[in-house]
């Protein structure tokens, strides 16, 4: 009786670890909609984001324009797993001393993710959503100078 105890509680510990360890990885995966390589048209050009999976809990991405033959990159990007959460952790080029800055996740669903971080100038806050397969919106926003600010920047996927 108290073998078939032992075995029904290192049982019930295994059913609890493996649901902990499929919803400890299950945030990341809201996220992988934006693997992918997408295009904000302007009135200047083109600029792209691009994004793939690293591994089970990170998401790289950069930001780059195209000027003739050259790519200029202007920013780095992780999206990562931390236990149950995500962070969005860009690094701008000559922005916060080149150094990555860290936004938590607030909302993360299957169609929208939003990163928030008080503490930045701007922006405060960052989301994607998700339009359809092939579209998304990028927002970033907060209070810069006082004032509330707000920059959109629709995307197509290319690839």
């Amino acid at each position: 009786m108290q073998s078939k105890l032992k075995y029904s509680c290192l049982f019930f510990c295994f059913l609890i670890l493996c649901a902990w360890t499929i919803k400890e990885s299950y945030e990341i995966k809201k996220a992988e909609w934006l693997i992918g390589t997408w295009e904000n048209k302007t009135s200047r050009g083109s600029m792209y984001e691009s994004w793939n999976k690293l591994n089970d809990s990170v998401l790289s991405g950069k930001s780059y324009i195209i000027n003739e033959k050259d790519t200029i990159v202007f920013e780095t990007i992780q999206i990562v797993q931390e236990e149950n959460r995500l962070f969005y952790i860009p690094t701008v080029k000559n922005q916060n001393n080149n150094l990555p800055v860290r936004f938590a996740g607030k909302n993360i669903t299957e169609n929208q993710l939003t990163f928030e971080n008080p503490d930045h100038d701007f922006p405060q806050i960052i989301s994607y959503t998700k339009l359809g397969l092939d579209s998304l919106v990028a927002v970033i926003s907060g209070v810069k100078n006082g004032q509330e600010r707000k920059q959109t920047f629709a995307m197509k996927r290319v690839k």
